[in-house]
Parts: C-alpha cells; sequence; structure tokens
C-alpha cells in the first residue's frame, strides 16, 4: 500500500519542491468527503424521521437502523480524512 500511494504522490508532484497541485488535490478531497458525508447523514436523517411519522410503532427499529448506518458513515469518512492527511503530511516531509 506504501507503494502505491507513494508512487502516486511522488508522480503528482512532478519532482521539484513540495508539490502544490498535489496539496491542492488532497484538500478539495478533504472538502468532498466532509460535504458527501454531510449529505449522507443528512438524507439518513430526514429519511428517518419520515418513516416514523407514517410508522410511530417502529420508531425504535429505524432510530437503530439510523444510528448504525451514520455510524458507517462517519467511520468511512473518518479512514478517507485520515489518508488524506497522511498524504498531506507525506508530501509537507518530502520537501
Amino acid at each position: 500500500m506504501d507503494y502505491t500511494i507513494s508512487s502516486v504522490l511522488a508522480a503528482a508532484g512532478g519532482g521539484a519542491g513540495v508539490p502544490i497541485l498535489a496539496l491542492f488535490g488532497a484538500a478539495i478531497a478533504c472538502g468532498i468527503i466532509i460535504v458527501g458525508a454531510s449529505l449522507g447523514i443528512g438524507m439518513i436523517g430526514s429519511k428517518a424521521v419520515d418513516s416514523i411519522a407514517r410508522q410511530p410503532e417502529a420508531g425504535s427499529r429505524i432510530f437503530i437502523a439510523m444510528i448504525l448506518a451514520a455510524a458507517l458513515i462517519e467511520g468511512v469518512t473518518f479512514f478517507a480524512l485520515l489518508i488524506c492527511f497522511l498524504s498531506v503530511f507525506w508530501l509537507r516531509g518530502a520537501a
């Protein structure tokens, strides 16, 4: 795994100093990750409220499913942000 990340970041850098475009790409990726996760969790919450309003007797099961789905989205988001931050720190250390 280290070879693939290193080769992609080295190719994006062009070999001269801190690759500005690679840092910019990592920052844009972090923003896209946050926006995607927030939209996903917002949609989960809105659909859960709609379904609880339609079937109040199934509210506890819907709530549990909503919390589980939101936790899974947060987990994937944290891993993606970790990869972006590690790439930024790796690029700064390479300079």
